[in-house]
């Protein structure tokens, strides 16, 4: 994966915090999900966690990217870049949930590429299959 859109990812899931719907947690959760589009870049959705008082009805960053791209029609997915952090200060890495991680397998190859980042400079990179070896799938 080119550096240019690993960086590209990570600044999206950035900016993404500053619009996480937080007010019981404070802990900002921003995505960007590269779907594969058929251009050389691909189409990039976004997400932020979004929580609500009976937090069972709350969504993370990077489900509410997932349900965007596949409600307008896409399902071909290269890569997400995942960032977050108490009161939108990122200062560690912030992997997906165990839900979420299902979600992607449902959409998304083993070979599928979370970054997991502090910022455009600082780092890491797993596979889906890493993250989630053994996932529900039919």
């Amino acid at each position: 994966m080119e550096e240019k859109i690993i960086k590209t990812l990570i600044s999206t899931a950035i900016s993404m915090t500053e619009k996480a719907y937080v007010p019981y947690s404070h802990f900002h959760v921003g995505a960007a999900l590269l779907a594969d589009d058929g251009t050389e870049e691909g189409k990039i959705f976004t997400g932020c966690n979004i929580e609500n008082a009976a937090y069972g009805p709350s969504n993370c960053a990077e489900r509410t990217a997932v349900f965007k791209a596949v409600s307008e029609g896409y399902r071909d997915f290269t890569a997400i870049a995942v960032v977050g952090g108490m009161n939108g200060e990122i200062k560690d890495f912030c992997p997906p949930c165990g839900v979420c991680r299902q979600v992607l397998a449902e959409f998304c190859d083993k070979d599928f590429k979370i970054i997991l980042a502090k910022s455009t400079e600082e780092y890491k990179i797993f596979t889906l299959g890493e993250l989630l070896p053994e996932s529900f799938s039919l």
